[in-house]
């Protein structure tokens, strides 16, 4: 068959044929391969992290990207930034009766890329198939299993007055290509997203500094919604400053045509980091020694003051309050 049915759902022989043609085809191990209602992992030495995430991202495949790749990198990136290395990785499916098989064959491949690069195993995994118009394409969910053996706890309630925040690079570029490519706005370019693993460049920071304090993904709701988080859990303020903020050119020319601000635009490639300012040159170079971080920059520190906001020092010498996202910008962008 050339696309998915909904007896590909049913858990007979059509589910059989998808699960050990396609999925052993790319997720091949040894814990998959146990073939049980549940898998059996090795004991852990560390604390054990988890985290769940859905992905329903449109369109499927995107410059920079697809929502295989995306699904693995959101999932291992939350994992990475409690300090953690992650080691497993559960993927579901809900598909659309009509699916090309080409696309999720397509799409398994490059969940299984995306897991090897960061050293991960898929373990175990399900499959729905939906009538055709009750799930757009495809969804996909997993779960990530990491350890943390690193003696450390990374919080935004962490952050302390002086502490300077940098970032890796330019910021909104995954929500800023994904409206571009939707075509809903008439507009052209070539941008892509920034969805890539921040595993190893976490990793490359924590073994050579020891005072960072945060480390958070600037998601859905982009930097602004982040940095408000960090600081009602540190009960403390930060200021940005404007002029330090990496912006690409395509995203600061988007933004003037749409009106959207770029410090709520999604990322899904950058990491906000949180340290003192005695290492903070030290986690810049680091990051600027990296593909994912030559564009990095110090763009503020944390304040003195009980309000918990987040400023913004603008380029003309004003200060401007940034508040949490509120509402959606764009639906579906991871």
């Amino acid at each position: 068959m050339d696309v998915i049915t909904l007896a590909h759902g049913a858990g007979g022989q059509l589910t059989k044929e998808l699960i050990e043609g396609l999925f052993y085809k790319y997720f091949n191990n040894e814990i998959l391969l146990q073939g049980n209602d549940s898998a059996v992992l090795p004991a852990l030495k560390g604390k054990i992290v988890t985290s769940t995430d859905s992905f329903v991202i449109k369109p499927i495949f995107f410059r920079g990207g697809d929502i295989g790749k995306l699904s693995v990198c959101g999932t291992v990136n939350d994992l990475v930034m409690s300090g953690a290395s992650p080691l497993y990785i559960t993927v579901a499916f809900i598909i659309e009766e009509g699916f090309e098989i080409n696309h999720l064959e397509r799409i398994v491949e490059s969940i299984a890329e995306t897991a090897s690069a960061a050293g991960i195993m898929v373990v175990t995994g399900d499959t729905k198939v939906v009538e055709k118009g009750f799930c757009d394409s495809i969804y996909i969910n997993t779960t990530g299993i990491g350890v943390l053996e690193r003696d450390i706890y990374l919080s935004g309630d962490r952050a302390e007055i002086g502490d300077e925040v940098i970032i890796n690079g330019n910021i909104g570029e995954h929500e800023a290509s994904i409206l571009i490519q939707r075509g809903e706005l008439g507009l052209s370019g070539e941008l892509k997203s920034d969805c890539a693993l921040l595993d190893r460049l976490i990793i490359d920071i924590l073994d050579n500094c020891q005072q960072v304090k945060v480390l958070r993904d600037p998601t859905r709701g982009g930097i602004a919604t982040t940095l408000n988080e960090i600081a009602q859990q540190s009960g403390l303020s930060i200021r940005l400053v404007e002029d330090s903020l990496p912006i690409g050119n395509q995203v600061r020319s988007l933004c003037r045509i749409t009106g959207f601000d770029p410090l709520y635009l999604a990322n899904e490639g950058k990491v906000v980091v949180f340290v003192n300012p005695a290492e903070s040159r030290l986690v810049l170079e680091i990051m600027q020694q990296s593909s994912l971080g030559k564009d990095a920059r110090i763009i503020g520190e944390v304040i003195e003051d009980n309000k918990q906001r987040v400023y913004l020092k603008t380029n003309i010498s004003g200060t401007r309050i940034i508040n949490s996202l509120t509402g959606e910008l764009l639906p579906r962008i991871c």
